[in-house]
């Protein structure tokens, strides 16, 4: 039961931990990212360094076993500001905290804003995609961030009401960014692309539903507005590509924006949200059960999100398998992969684990897929 196309077997989310020459090379470039501090290194020589680390990531992600290989988001500040940034007028403000860990610590969560009309894009991802594919022969996956987190945190107030003040508009020209992203990631061999998103997740908490309320937003016409959205950026996407989407409960240093099964969305979510593939983040009780898989279409795949990005402790390989019998219950075993729960650096200062951490991980991973399916 092992898979010659994606998803694979063994899989990982995208980010991994850079090195402390990488980080500090950043620090150099822009100074502290909370602060005004500037930096004082030259942009080349941050590009230089980063090709040399993505070519040692890649070498690292081939000898574990894995087959999806990514850049480790490398040349980002975090897996969907720098995405974001990129668009006609956008901006990030960082607002009172909504990230949180096991100590009740808070973070700042950086919001995008958008104050001018969104303009077509000639490529934001496809030179990172162009060396990563060159430096492997294994398959390439590319990360995009979801169209949909350029509204969760900030919402209506976020988008110019001068600017668009039909906020469907505001949908359509990024759908088309999105359409035009695609299209030419595909022009460069691309097949393998995964759309990373918090806002479903987020919809599955009573406080964060609770918040959304209080802006003037209805938790239900979200679902409905955030799946069109995807729907609509994925609208006459290239014949060929697996398109997967990974749903995620917020990954910011091991603290996260939300808790809740998936029993609030799962039936309108996993039927009309036109992908091939769900990465499903199952690595706490905060994730619920697994029956809402019941809802999973048949021809879609399932990659459970069973080992923790967040902490170091390793995962015993035996309680791995169990678990993923359970999940046996609700999706065919056959339909299954498996994978960390999210990224490991998905802000490029990393969750609290080490190097050797991440690579045990996915490692048990690869092994894992070895034993449940005779391969990754």
């Amino acid at each position: 039961m092992s898979r010659l196309n994606p998803p694979f077997r063994a899989e990982h989310v995208g980010s991994l931990l850079r090195p402390n020459i990488l980080l500090e090379a950043r620090e150099r470039l822009e100074g502290d990212v909370y602060s005004e501090r500037k930096g004082s290194l030259a942009k080349d020589e941050l590009r230089n360094l980063e090709d040399e680390c993505i070519t040692e990531v890649i070498k690292m992600q081939e000898n574990v076993g894995l087959q999806g290989i990514t850049d480790g988001e490398f040349r980002r500040r975090s897996w969907f500001q720098d995405f974001m940034l990129e668009l006609d007028g956008a901006s990030i403000k960082f607002v009172e905290g909504t990230f949180v860990d096991s100590k009740g610590h808070k973070l700042p969560t950086p919001t995008p804003h958008f104050d001018a009309k969104l303009q077509p894009h000639t490529g934001i991802t496809t030179d990172a995609y162009t060396f990563l594919a060159s430096k492997t022969r294994r398959t390439a996956k590319a990360t995009l961030p979801s169209p949909n987190m350029a509204h969760i945190f900030g919402g209506r107030a976020a988008i110019s009401k001068t600017v668009y003040p039909d906020l469907g508009e505001f949908w359509e020209d990024l759908a088309l960014i999105y359409q035009q992203e695609l299209a030419q990631l595909a022009k460069l061999g691309c097949r393998y692309v995964q759309v990373d998103d918090c806002a479903f997740t987020m919809l599955l908490d009573d406080d964060v539903r609770g918040r959304l309320q209080e802006r003037g937003d209805d938790p239900q016409e979200l679902l409905d507005t955030y799946i069109r959205a995807i729907n609509l950026a994925l609208q006459d996407r290239p014949d060929g590509v697996v398109i997967a989407t990974h749903l995620c409960r917020g990954n910011n240093r091991g603290h996260w924006l939300a808790s809740g099964g998936y029993d609030a969305v799962a039936e309108k979510l996993f039927n009309q949200l036109e992908v091939d593939a769900f990465f499903l983040e199952y690595d706490s009780s905060r994730a619920g059960t697994f029956e809402p898989l019941r809802f999973m279409p048949r021809h879609k795949t399932v990659v459970l999100g069973l080992i923790s990005s967040k902490t170091p402790a390793l995962e015993d390989s035996s309680d791995v398998k169990q678990r993923i019998e359970q999940a046996g219950k609700f999706v065919p075993v056959e339909n299954l992969c498996l994978s960390p729960q999210c990224g490991f650096a998905s802000m490029f200062l990393g969750n609290p684990v080490t190097g050797e951490h991440q690579r045990a991980k996915l490692s048990l991973i690869v092994d894992v897929a070895n034993d449940v399916w005779g391969g990754v």
